[in-house]
């Protein structure tokens, strides 16, 4: 919790990006990490793990509402969200249904 508040205190009210990526862990569950990037004040742009989210639907309106909770959660919101990355899967960058789409 003291990595986080130091890192939502780097952000400030700057714009960010996120990068999320989603994989099975050794226990078989699926987990959910989330990266956020952002320019810090020295004009530097700074990329910080932001957390690990497990995830029980792994469709892509699955993995939608438990990225907006992560945003909720760490009280980013969204209106100054303004990049994403996601890696190759069909659920995550999916021309019509997947999650970059939603």
């Amino acid at each position: 919790m003291e990595v986080t508040k130091v890192i939502k205190d780097a952000i400030g009210d700057k714009k960010f990006s996120i990068l999320i990526d989603e994989a099975r862990d050794c226990s078989i569950k699926e987990q959910m990490a989330v990266i956020v990037r952002f320019v810090d004040d020295h004009g530097l742009l700074q990329e910080r793990f932001l957390m690990i989210k497990h995830i029980t639907d792994c469709t892509s309106a699955g993995i939608k509402e438990a990225f907006l909770a992560v945003l909720d959660y760490h009280d980013l919101p969204i209106c100054r969200l303004r990049g994403q990355g996601y890696d190759g899967a069909s659920n995550m960058r999916g021309e019509f249904n997947g999650l970059q789409k939603l």
